[in-house]
């Protein structure tokens, strides 16, 4: 039986972007929402309790990562993912196929100052139409990833949403190169889709759509994968060196969507993209930048981010953030985390990462009340 639904709540008259639900086996997800990233079962600082305080409603995990530590098998005894980690509400798990191949591309940053490799390299040892051969970074270990090993990793963990194994390629790759990469692609993801048809249990997959920057083969990629039996879409691969590029990209591909499923954007969540892409009406962003950001003393507000590590902040006695409801800004002074971080403490990463999540769980309910008010 599969549980998982997309409910469309209010389609905006000034805009794309829309207001709906996804039901999921572990709860209702409001979109658009935010997506934290918890790679190997935990959002970094904060444990699985506190993260479902804070309201998110949706967290990211890494098969990749969780396939070499602790094991899906072991996660699979342990009850799967939710009772292993302590999280009632619901979970989305990627395929590994990024990792694996970010570890011979490199990202796009990389390329862009020529460190990408862009060949086969480093811990990937051998692509082929079976899928990726790499090395393990923890142990050296050989292992061979492909569709059905990864869906078989993803029924281990049990998440809400599963992703279908898919070719990750470099920004800069040759235009015939980049068609027989997409063909490859989705037949990775037809058979990802077939493996995961086998035993459902519950679980919704989205197809992931596929193309680089090409708005044509972004396309064909549509015209394929919506043909088939997915629950949503999530859009991946290289989608541009900048903002302005990736938002042009976005603008036409969603139109070749259909509107009654979910649409995922993986690995965007910074503040600009997500002000640009909800009113496209892209539904849930998945990104390791609040967290991050957090790391490094930056808290997050409506006016960008303030690095509360500046002397400035030394002697402010005020709340971190003086119109914040979360925890940290409620309980503790500007001085206090400016002092918990110059001594490196853990608490200041605790406290910086409740904020931050709490700003974007804030962030998306207010981008919901705007779009029903036909104001976004």
């Amino acid at each position: 039986m599969n549980s998982f639904k997309f409910e469309l709540i209010h389609q905006s008259q000034k805009s794309r972007a829309r207001v709906g639900r996804i039901h999921t086996p572990h709860g209702i997800i409001d979109t658009p929402n935010f997506v934290a990233v918890g790679t190997n079962g935990t959002l970094k600082a904060l444990d699985n309790a506190l993260v479902s305080e804070i309201g998110l409603q949706l967290m990211f995990c890494n098969t990749y990562h969780l396939l070499l530590q602790p094991g899906t098998e072991v996660v699979r005894q342990a009850g799967g993912l939710h009772k292993f980690i302590h999280r009632h509400l619901p979970i989305i798990t990627d395929s590994g196929g990024f990792q694996v191949f970010s570890l011979a591309y490199g990202s796009v940053a990389d390329e862009l100052k020529s460190r990408g490799t862009k060949k086969e390299g480093g811990s990937v040892l051998k692509i082929t139409e079976d899928g990726v051969l790499f090395r393990s970074y923890r142990d050296g270990q050989k292992l061979l990833l492909t569709p059905e090993s990864s869906i078989q990793a993803q029924k281990d963990l049990g998440a809400d949403i599963i992703i279908p194994f898919d070719e990750l390629p470099p920004y800069h790759m040759p235009a015939a190169d980049l068609k027989r990469s997409l063909a490859r692609t989705h037949r990775w993801e037809m058979r990802s889709l077939e493996a995961h048809l086998k035993n459902p249990q519950g679980q919704a997959m989205y197809g992931v759509i596929h193309g680089g920057i090409d708005p044509l083969l972004r396309k064909e990629s549509c015209d394929f994968l919506t043909k088939q039996a997915f629950d949503g879409f999530a859009i991946g691969g290289s989608i541009g060196k900048n903002r302005s590029e990736m938002f042009e990209l976005l603008k036409t591909t969603m139109p070749h969507l259909p509107e009654e499923k979910p649409v995922h954007l993986l690995g965007i969540g910074d503040l600009p993209s997500l002000r640009q892409c909800v009113p496209l009406g892209i539904d849930t962003f998945d990104s390791s930048y609040p967290t991050r950001s957090a790391r490094h003393g930056v808290l997050l507000t409506d006016e960008g981010g303030i690095n509360i590590t500046k002397a400035s902040y030394a002697r402010d006695f005020g709340a971190p953030c003086l119109e914040c409801s979360c925890p940290t800004c409620t309980k503790f002074t500007a001085a206090y985390l400016h002092h918990l971080f110059k001594a490196r403490e853990i608490t200041a990463l605790t406290l910086a990462t409740v904020h931050n999540l709490h700003f974007m769980v804030e962030l998306m309910r207010k981008m919901r009340e705007r779009i029903l008010a036909n104001e976004l």
